[in-house]
């Protein structure tokens, strides 16, 4: 009888246990979705989550968190490199362009875009300039060629001012609006990734 009851137990966990599927991989944003991101969290001994302490030596938590929060996210670490100077293909804080910039931000937040700014523009989607929010690419044509040559990442997007975070050549990482002539010139589209 123990046996039996050993054996029901045993076969009701394996059960139990194959019905979901684990591969141990953080899932990659999907670009143009607006569903929550799943982000492993390593939490330490001694580390309080939400108000309770853990008890093991080292857990793993899952915590979602929303498209907004990612965005968030990515800005911050965007303006870290504030400051930096100017490398063309440069990413990291010894030196970095636009493409880096935006590339590095993204990559925090394990969500790979191209390299470079004119294949950047080809990704996510085309949204109107009267609907631009903060974690948005905006883009420019800022040479005689007919082609998206910069981009930049929106910070801020308040009563139809809208503050962007990018590398230039002439003073490295900073942020700009897009009330300034040049940059309304150059401007060219805005893309959503998140």
């Amino acid at each position: 009888m123990k046996n039996l009851l050993l054996l029901t137990f045993f076969a009701l966990f394996l059960i139990s246990c194959g019905s979901t599927k684990n591969t141990g991989k953080i899932p990659e944003a999907i670009i143009g979705k607006s569903e929550p991101s799943v982000k492993k969290v390593a939490m330490h001994k001694n580390h309080k989550f939400a108000g309770r302490k853990t008890n093991s030596s080292a857990e793993t938590k899952i915590v979602e968190e929303s498209p907004k929060e990612i965005k968030k996210e990515i800005i911050a670490y965007a303006k870290t490199f504030q400051g930096t100077r100017y490398k063309y293909g440069g990413t990291t804080e010894a030196g970095m362009d636009c493409s880096g910039l935006v590339c590095t931000a993204f990559e925090k937040e394990n969500i790979s875009l191209p390299r470079i700014s004119r294949d950047m523009a080809t990704k996510g989607i085309l949204i109107s300039f009267k609907d631009i929010e903060e974690g948005d690419l905006v883009f420019f044509k800022t040479s005689r060629r007919n082609t998206i040559n910069h981009v930049g990442l929106v910070v801020e997007s308040k009563r139809g001012e809208v503050k962007f975070i990018h590398a230039t050549t002439s003073a490295g990482v900073i942020i700009s609006s897009l009330d300034e002539a040049y940059w309304k010139k150059a401007f060219v589209e805005v893309r959503r990734v998140i």
